[in-house]
């Protein structure tokens, strides 16, 4: 078992990650009857897609000698209204150190690539820029 979610009420659950123990709230939205006090499910699913981004370029990268820390993103998730889904997640990825054109192409690639780009519904548009300091 991955995780064990709990109803609260007053539109909150209680997430618990078996393995470690930790907690996540989440709440509904603002624009759906919500407090906006945590994060939602589907602000959480956006931002699960940066957070395996730039995970994933940092497990693969590792080999290629390219290291990420201090790197983060920027996101947006952005809602359909009927039906109410997710219509597309903008993020901004920036990455903190010099890579040479075949690294930025990795990083690219990789980030691109991850398991949760893969997963997600082709009908959610993914804007992803790279930027690098």
């Amino acid at each position: 078992m991955t995780s064990k979610i709990t109803y609260l009420g007053d539109l909150r659950c209680e997430s618990e990650h078996v393995q470690s123990g930790n907690v996540i709230l989440t709440d509904a939205p603002t624009d759906n009857h919500g407090k906006g006090a945590a994060f939602s499910p589907t602000d959480l699913c956006a931002t699960s897609l940066a957070q395996c981004m730039l995970t994933t370029v940092a497990i693969l990268g590792k080999d290629k000698g390219i290291v990420i820390d201090g790197s983060y993103a920027e996101l947006q998730k952005i809602m359909n209204p009927k039906p109410r889904k997710i219509g597309e997640i903008v993020c901004d990825l920036y990455f903190k150190g010099n890579f040479s054109e075949d690294e930025k192409e990795f990083i690219k690639e990789t980030a691109l690539n991850c398991p949760v780009a893969l997963s997600l519904h082709p009908d959610v548009k993914k804007t992803v820029s790279f930027n690098y300091k």
